[in-house]
Formats: structure tokens, C-alpha cells, sequence
């Protein structure tokens, strides 16, 4: 298995508690997070960094597999990339989510009680950032009685995704009105330097607002059931109440510098690449675009035998058990996993694309074209690289009018982005990505995850009732978004 050092970073002027997991995020017993006397300034760091960290760990562990980015190379076992899933592949990010989720609602509370709108707003969009990341993987989860272990309740009630979905937009509504822009945090951000940097609470308003768009175009398939068209045109017909991201400066990201503590979430490069490969879809799909991230994402495949450099080419991702190999595939980029590097929260990228959506579904004016064009631009920019001149000439690139199209081009916008491609192909039915002959689950996408042991076991009835009203707890379960 591979290693991670999570390290996590308590407050200004407190040394750092490295906690070892591994790759799937196991907790640690002793939950050594929890601040005796919560203050708002010292407890917004910790959650910034360890969440971010875990959203790293979910694209690298479970994302990149299922969504053909890329595979355990060699495996004719059983893995995620044939779509093998038990009910502890996403224990760990249950576990971890909830662990942070506690101190975003000490952190709500302290706000309130120091009588800060501002710790209180952030406070609101990290609970619907990660709140939504939880539901979107589950389902039904805990939600409303969540975190209330100091309340007296251990077995919380599983809420309806529905109502989920509804309390966090309002929530994230509410947050919008709180934001004082005119005023610095009074601790360190790791976002948005809104301790310092006048244009911080702005920038985290917009967050607030661009996120409210992601879990809008979510759930439009509930459109009528909630008002969805409606609040979507409501945030885009009043930018000066409503700002959202207008550069890939303001997307939500944290810099990693390497020096402590913010060290990256895998503690040893070589093990980003041990036993993998990248995937032939993803790195075809590049190739196609002669996207200048090439280089950037991989490394070239290797000769068999000679060892020398053949160019990038990737390895079917559910390759036909008893696949033979005359080439040693194309792996990830090593430097995908050392600092200096940005975890990506929120890229501008995928607000862009969001938006070519949602005027190609004549649900909001504007040009879908020059939307898309913005979002392939930026998705290459936020990597450090330049967009080729006539890049859009290219008839892989070039915008065709089609929700596939834009899509495609989502998906390599959301590379590294937690979940978000999961998500954004369970929605759309987009990108098309191919079976090779060995996929399992009847070679269908994983529409879930099933819930973890400890609610099983330790919140049975609770669990119980939400199986029950979800139809089953498998992987095949449709949620109610996308029902």
C-alpha cells in the first residue's frame, strides 16, 4: 500500500502533528485536531490543509481509477479501474470528512460568538464544499444531526439528499450576505490570503457563489422539484450581489510550498507511480489535442525491450484479462506529487464550462462558444503552460455546439479536481469512456459508493432506514439528482 504523511497544521505558532495513513485514508484513533478553546482565526488553516489533502488523496486513489485517467499496472485482479469497489473504498474519506466537518462547525460557532460575519460565511461554504462532496459520493448522509456527539447524539439520522441539497444552498445564499469585503481576517487563510490580500473576502464571496453554480447545474434534472433555473438566473442576472470567478487567479486552490508545514500529502514521489500506469483514454484524448500538458501529466512509454523512449502511450483501462504488453506504458508525472504544486479546490476552468453549459441548455444568456474557449485557456494556464496559437483550429478542440464536446473537455479541465469528474460523468453520461474487455459490474460506471462499515455497525438503525429509502446500498443505486 502506498504511504501519505498527512500533516496537520493546528494553529499559528503550534508545531506539527504528522499523522501516517495510507492511501485510502485511514483514520487515526485519536482524534488530536480538536482546539480546547475554539477561536475562529485558529481554526480555519487545519481544515484548509487536511481537506485539501484528502481531496488530493481522493483524485490520485479513487478518481483517476474509475475515470479512466489512469491503473494499476500490470492487474487482471480485482481493482477500482475494473471497477472492483467494496464497502471500505471510501471508509477513509468518510471518516476523514466528518473528522474536519466537526471543526467547520466549531469553527461556525466561534464566529458567531466573536460576532464575525465573515469566519461565519467561510464557515458556511467549507460545510456545503465538503457536505456536497459527501452526498454526491453517498447519497443520503448524516447531515442535520452530524457533529452533535457534544449534544448527546452518537447515532445522527441520515438526511435525504434532497434536503441536503437544499439546506446548503441556502446556507451558501445566506453566506453571500455575510461577507464584508471591506474587512482582513484575523488569521491565516490558505486560499486566499484574506488576512492580508484586500481583494481575500471578495475572492471567497465568489467561491460562495460559483460554488452555489456547481451544485445548482448538479441537481437540473430537479429542476421544478426545486427552483433551480431560477436561482441559477439569479446569480448570473446580479453580478454586483453575486459575484463568481472571473480569472484563474480567484479559483479556490492551496499552494503547496514544500516547506513545512505544508508539505505535500504523499510523502514519497516514487510512490505516486509505483504499480501504475497512465490510462490510453486520457492520454489519447491529450495526444488527440496536441495539448501542450502532455509532458507535464506523464512520462513516455518505454520500448520491450530496448527501454527507449517511444512517445506517450497509455494501457486500456480494463484491459481483457490475459493482455500482453510489448511496451512498458506511459506512467504519471512524478511531479504531480512533489511541491512546489496547487491542490485545485474550485479551478475557474470548470465555472467556465459550467457556464458554456448552461447557455447551451438556454437556461442563461451569453455565448456557450466563448465560454468554452475561456475554459480550455484557463484549464491549460492554471498548469503553467501556454495555449498554442491556432489551438482552436483543431477540430478535437474546436467548440462544435455539442454538450459531449464541452464535456470532454470538463473532464480534462477536472484533472486532479477530488471527485469531480466522477460526478460531472454520472450527471451528463459524459466523457464516453470505453470498456476493454475486462470491466466488472457488467462494465457499468459506478453510480455510488456504498456506505462504510462504522455507520453499519456503530448507527445501524439510522443506516438501516436510509438503505431502505434509497432503494439498496450498491454501487448501481441512482441518487435522487440524478434520478
Amino acid at each position: 500500500m502506498k504511504k501519505l504523511l498527512l500533516n496537520i497544521l493546528l494553529i499559528s505558532g503550534i508545531s506539527l502533528i504528522p499523522v501516517s495513513c495510507s492511501r485510502s485514508l485511514d483514520e487515526v484513533n485519536t482524534d488530536e485536531s480538536r482546539i480546547s478553546d475554539p477561536v475562529a482565526a485558529k481554526l480555519l488553516v487545519p481544515i484548509q490543509y487536511n481537506m485539501a489533502c484528502v481531496n488530493y488523496m481522493r483524485a490520485d486513489d479513487f478518481t483517476f481509477d474509475v475515470m479512466q485517467v489512469s491503473l494499476g499496472f500490470p492487474n487482471e485482479g480485482n481493482s477500482l479501474s475494473r471497477y472492483y469497489v467494496t464497502e471500505n473504498t471510501g471508509a477513509g474519506f468518510w471518516n476523514n470528512s466528518y473528522k474536519w466537518l466537526k471543526q467547520v462547525d466549531d469553527l461556525k460557532k466561534a464566529a458567531i460568538e466573536e460576532n464575525d460575519p465573515n469566519y461565519q460565511a467561510i464557515a458556511m461554504v467549507l460545510n456545503a464544499w465538503i457536505y456536497s462532496n459527501l452526498t454526491d459520493t453517498y447519497g443520503d448522509v448524516p447531515f442535520s444531526e452530524a457533529s452533535k456527539l457534544d449534544e448527546g447524539i452518537s447515532q445522527p439520522k441520515f438526511d435525504k439528499q434532497k434536503d441536503i441539497y437544499v439546506k446548503l444552498l441556502d446556507d451558501l445564499k445566506t453566506a453571500n450576505s455575510l461577507f464584508v469585503t471591506t474587512k482582513l481576517l484575523t488569521g491565516a487563510d490558505l486560499f486566499y490570503k484574506a488576512e492580508s490580500d484586500k481583494n481575500g473576502i471578495t475572492n471567497w464571496k465568489k467561491l460562495c457563489n460559483s460554488l452555489s453554480l456547481r451544485l445548482l447545474t448538479r441537481i437540473l434534472k430537479r429542476n421544478g422539484e426545486v427552483n433551480v433555473h431560477e436561482r441559477i438566473q439569479e446569480i448570473i442576472s446580479d453580478p454586483a450581489s453575486y459575484p463568481i470567478f472571473q480569472n484563474n487567479n480567484e479559483g479556490a486552490k492551496l499552494n503547496i510550498t514544500g516547506v513545512s508545514p505544508l508539505l505535500p500529502p504523499i510523502a514519497r514521489p516514487q510512490d505516486f507511480t509505483t504499480s501504475r500506469a497512465a490510462s490510453e483514454f486520457f492520454v489519447e484524448t491529450l495526444k488527440a489535442n496536441n495539448d501542450p500538458r502532455m509532458a507535464l501529466f506523464f512520462s513516455q512509454a518505454k520500448s520491450i525491450p530496448g527501454n527507449t523512449n517511444i512517445g506517450y502511450k497509455g494501457a486500456p483501462s480494463g484491459y481483457a484479462f490475459g493482455t500482453t504488453f510489448d511496451y512498458q506504458p506511459s506512467n504519471l508525472n512524478q511531479n504531480l506529487a512533489k511541491a512546489p504544486l496547487n491542490i485545485l479546490i474550485y479551478p475557474y476552468a470548470e465555472l467556465q464550462f459550467t457556464l458554456a453549459e448552461l447557455v447551451l441548455k438556454g437556461i442563461i444568456p451569453g455565448n456557450a462558444q466563448t465560454y468554452y474557449e475561456n475554459g480550455v485557456k484557463a484549464a491549460i494556464e492554471q498548469w503553467g503552460s501556454v495555449v498554442p496559437a491556432n489551438y482552436f483550429t483543431n477540430q478535437n478542440v474546436a467548440y462544435n455546439g455539442t454538450l459531449e464536446r464541452v464535456m470532454l473537455q470538463k473532464y480534462v479541465a477536472l484533472f486532479f479536481v477530488d471527485q469531480q469528474q466522477w460526478f460531472e460523468k454520472r450527471r451528463t453520461g459524459f466523457p464516453v469512456l470505453p470498456n476493454n474487455g475486462g470491466l466488472l459490474n457488467n462494465g457499468n460506471l459506478p453510480q455510488r459508493l456504498m456506505y462504510p462499515p462504522n455507520p453499519k455497525v456503530l448507527n445501524t438503525t439510522n443506516y438501516n432506514a436510509a438503505v431502505q429509502s434509497m432503494g439498496g446500498d450498491n454501487i448501481n443505486i441512482k441518487m435522487w439528482w440524478n434520478q
